[in-house]
């Protein structure tokens, strides 16, 4: 066997939630062993009732056969534009009427005209992520990037991959980021030599922190990243997975300056999670060497090029077809909004956040001076604290969890960048991420489950505090 020498590169930690993952089988064996039933309020994926794909897959084949009707096709051996482009090398923007219709539709949500020559494909906001860094890390300078404490266990795994990268993180309060230690940061990052490019965020159902940020602190945010001439990127999967009225909803940072922010959008909630379906539109521009002006959108798509040269146009084309319904007299129109998908969608999540709050509420509610839990208007996620100090959220405590009490949860700690935990080493060691998104069930049996799961956890919290209801 050979070796190859690399000393250049570096082993890189595992998250939290993988090592969740990896040791969940073995956890969930003891703990069946003693009788118990496995509780998930860990995983934050999209729940199998609402990306069940039949009635997509009907309804995706019968919108092709309207697109191949309006060709008039008359040989029968013809092969439709669609399903040729399909199958093809496409522009590295894939199909233009999909961006179109993504961009009217969008922009109708959000009050805002978007151009469809900015929107440059992505695999999800995730292949976003790595295209906004790849982008800022190419010249092999120094680079910073201004994050929240805590952040996106996957941000923090991409930023990682690059040596001439450090995160410099902000601490938040139950608004958003602190806007004094947001420009302390900045300045902080480009007195120690580094570029500050961006700050990277999840206003909307942040996860890990399990809640929205308000309309005027990211009027603050925005006017002090416009004041530092730093980007806002603004990832945006539960954007459409909001438990508030249309009047109370808060403007996504793009909505409001388009030109100071990237934002990154993913149809994995509000569509399939398979397909990867993603966009990154941004209106801002960047003044590079030798004192020229460009649009970001160039870079992007240049970048893009490099990383995934021809994008998967089935699956942009499958997207497309969710943002149809049958018209009235036959044939299929734009829906033209985004909120028509989420419905369906929000009536599931809608309930289980309900029994979550609920549920925490029955059971420690009686207890606010030893716990606590966000509200969240949006997403996936409240974040429970222990806030006596009594208990330490490590691995030995989420795996004790598991093991006596069948109930799974992610600890906080590992969200939190590594410049936040040398500031206070007991950062998150105090909380948990609790998901209300996921169950194996359907229908009442799901929300018999996650009924279940949240009295489960409150038992154990219960008998770890030594506390009887009266």
């Amino acid at each position: 066997m050979t070796t190859i020498d690399m000393p250049g590169l570096r082993r890189q930690a595992v998250s939290v939630t993988r090592k969740m993952a990896a040791s969940l089988p073995g956890l969930r064996q003891m703990a069946e062993e003693k009788g118990l039933k496995i509780h998930h309020l860990g995983a934050g994926y999209p729940h199998p009732e609402v990306t069940d794909p039949r009635g997509f897959l009907t309804h995706q084949q019968a919108y092709f056969e309207h697109l191949a009707g309006n060709e008039g096709l008359n040989d029968a051996d013809a092969v439709p534009e669609y399903l040729r482009e399909s199958y093809s090398y496409t522009d590295t923007l894939g199909p233009r009427s999909v961006r179109e219709t993504f961009a009217r539709a969008y922009g109708n949500d959000w009050r805002i005209q978007l151009d469809a020559d900015r929107m440059v494909p992505t695999v999800g906001a995730t292949g976003g992520i790595n295209l906004v860094c790849s982008m800022f890390e190419r010249p092999g300078t120094p680079v910073a990037y201004i994050t929240d404490a805590p952040t996106y266990a996957g941000f923090l795994a991409r930023s990682a991959l690059c040596h001439h990268a450090r995160v410099f993180s902000v601490e938040m309060d139950d608004e958003g980021p602190l806007v004094d230690v947001f420009v302390s940061q900045i300045r902080a990052a480009r007195e120690a030599g580094y570029e500050v490019p961006l700050y990277y965020t999840v206003p909307d159902g942040h996860n890990p922190a399990g809640f929205s940020f308000s309309q005027s602190r990211r009027e603050q945010i925005l006017a002090a990243a416009r004041a530092e001439r730093i980007l806002i990127v603004e990832d945006a999967p539960y954007v459409y997975i909001n438990y508030t009225s249309g009047a109370q909803r808060t403007r996504p940072f793009f909505a409001m300056a388009p030109e100071q922010t990237v934002h990154l959008f993913t149809g994995s909630k509000i569509g399939f999670p398979g397909p990867r379906v993603g966009f990154l539109y941004s209106e801002a521009k960047l003044a590079i060497a030798g004192g020229v002006e460009v649009d970001l959108t160039e870079f992007a798509v240049t970048e893009a090029s490099a990383d995934m040269l021809f994008q998967n146009p089935a699956a942009l084309y499958g997207f497309e077809a969710l943002l149809h319904r049958p018209g009235e007299e036959g044939g299929f129109a734009e829906r033209g909004t985004f909120w028509e998908l989420a419905e369906g969608k929000l009536a599931v999540y809608r309930e289980m956040r309900q029994i979550m709050l609920e549920g925490l509420e029955r059971g420690l509610g009686a207890w606010p001076e030893h716990f606590g839990w966000t509200h969240p208007d949006a997403g996936f996620f409240t974040v429970f604290t222990f806030r006596d100090g009594s208990v330490r959220t490590d691995e030995a405590f989420t795996n004790d969890l598991v093991t006596n009490y069948g109930v799974v949860a992610i600890p906080m700690y590992d969200f939190y960048p590594e410049d936040a935990r040398d500031r206070d080493a007991n950062a998150g060691f105090d909380q948990l991420r609790l998901s209300f998104c996921f169950s194996e069930s359907a229908g009442e049996d799901r929300r018999r489950d996650l009924t279940e799961a949240v009295d489960a956890f409150c038992a154990a919290v219960r008998e770890m505090f030594e506390l009887t209801r009266e």
